[in-house]
């Protein structure tokens, strides 16, 4: 682009950001997290579907797993891709090829008749989350600044966050009335609504400067299968235990990839991310804070929906409408830190995320029955939808606008990263109760992830910069 198209376009964004075009942006991040709300969604959406889908289709219990997988691998397995491309060639065509790939796959999932295709749409479905959501989460660092960032950022988490919660819930309603495919055709009005709308609420946006670099396409084979096989390695220990040989030989081979990928990008004239970026404090806590959350968010949203479903023997739809609370207390936890952690500071918001989840979490460990497991899950659930905000703020908030797409990259990438490890700990924990109708499992793991939260309080008041959130 030349100096004066440069110029034209610092002014224009210049004045889409100032008052005048105040409603567009709001309106343009409703629009944004509305579409990341349907890529968390459809993680957890096929939870209670699953039994139907493979009565429907007759699969096997490992193409099952391959459903959910295929989904979470290819998403966490893109993602600094998709967040180094929207830095290299813009954010907001991305955003718009993403989600029309999404919005495609999850049509080819609903019409599936069989494992193969089935199971291709949901690796495509995870190849447009993957390129969306970096993307999209840049775009939002972009056009908000100071307070009303921390504002904007704690929208984007309460629908983000509450995906997952809606997922379970949403699950139910459609198995339970018109069937298990409705749980992807529902993303289709929605993708396209959305993709019809968003160019006229963006504001343009200013392109990258200077030469465009290449993107590293061996690095990001490199990371992609890193993260790939880190991601199969955590959902294999959720299957044949974590210290099965199978599970050790692909946690070092992802060890491995990570360290040749390291030496590539020191190496590489166009490297896919600055290392750098990594062992800066803000973005450390963030990740950990994403990381945590996320796992803790997963174990109980797991844990609650089948203590509700093969304890309880609550059916699909019960359990689902029973989710309505915990999506309801995710919303409210980030809506709340939304506005707070300007003043606060992400420490002490972060602090209190985790204790609060932790509280939660105990609750169904010292009184049995349905009641006391949806009072403990929305407990928890209002906490750790705190802490979304809190890591977006943390790792994002100083982030340099060239780098925001790696950034947001790398918090996605732990989101999924956490979303893992939550399944496979508490599926190991929890088995005894899954496979013989006792609450002795269940128990134990949320007596463990009540801990863990505990840890990660402490973790959180020391890791997390004391400024971070503040304006």
């Amino acid at each position: 682009m030349s100096d004066l198209g440069e110029a034209v376009a610092d002014q224009r964004i210049t004045t889409e950001t100032g008052a005048g075009a105040h409603g567009r942006r709001w309106q343009a991040l409703a629009l944004l997290g509305v579409a990341q709300f349907m890529l968390i969604l459809d993680v957890t959406v096929v939870a209670i579907a699953l039994p139907h889908i493979g009565a429907d289709l007759d699969l096997s219990r490992s193409a099952l797993t391959w459903v959910v997988s295929a989904y979470t691998l290819t998403f966490g397995g893109l993602m600094l891709l998709g967040g180094r491309g929207a830095d290299l060639f813009g954010a907001r065509g991305l955003v718009l090829a993403g989600l029309a790939t999404f919005t495609a796959a999850s049509l080819v999932v609903g019409l599936a008749g069989g494992a193969e295709v089935l199971i291709a749409g949901r690796v495509a479905q995870g190849v447009g989350a993957a390129m969306l959501s970096p993307a999209a989460l840049s775009v939002v660092v972009r056009l908000f600044e100071g307070e009303e960032r921390n504002k904007a950022l704690g929208i984007w988490s309460a629908l983000g966050g509450s995906g997952a919660a809606v997922g379970v819930l949403l699950g139910g309603v459609l198995t339970a009335g018109p069937g298990w495919p409705w749980a992807f055709f529902v993303n289709v009005p929605v993708g396209v609504a959305i993709i019809v709308l968003l160019p006229r609420m963006l504001p343009p946006l200013p392109r990258p400067e200077g030469a465009r670099p290449r993107l590293d396409v061996p690095g990001a084979l490199l990371v992609t299968g890193a993260t790939g096989v880190g991601i199969y390695a955590l959902i294999n220990a959720g299957d044949h235990g974590w210290g099965a040989a199978s599970t050790l030989g692909l946690a070092t081979a992802a060890v491995v990839l990570y360290l040749v990928f390291g030496a590539w990008q020191r190496a590489a004239k166009s490297p896919l991310m600055d290392l750098g970026l990594l062992f800066r404090r803000p973005v450390t806590a963030g990740t950990f804070v994403i990381l945590t959350g996320t796992a803790l968010m997963v174990a109980v949203f797991f844990l609650g929906s089948f203590y509700l479903q093969e304890y309880s023997g609550h059916g699909a739809l019960v359990t689902g409408l029973l989710f309505l609370p915990v999506a309801l207390a995710t919303m409210a936890g980030a809506h709340t830190a939304g506005r707070v952690i300007g003043g606060l500071g992400a420490r002490r918001v972060g602090v209190a995320g985790m204790v609060v989840a932790a509280a939660g979490l105990v609750v169904p460990v010292f009184w049995a029955g349905s009641a006391a497991v949806v009072t403990g899950v929305a407990l928890a659930a209002a906490g750790i939808g705190s802490l979304f905000v809190v890591a977006s703020a943390t790792a994002l908030g100083q982030v340099e606008p060239h780098q925001a797409g790696l950034a947001s990259g790398i918090v996605s990438t732990f989101h999924e990263f956490g979303a893992s490890i939550g399944a496979a700990v508490v599926s190991s924990l929890a088995a005894v109760s899954l496979a013989g109708g006792t609450d002795t499992g269940f128990e134990r793991a949320f007596t463990v992830s009540a801990v863990v939260a505990v840890v990660a309080a402490a973790v959180v008041a020391v890791l997390v910069p004391a400024d971070s959130g503040r304006h």
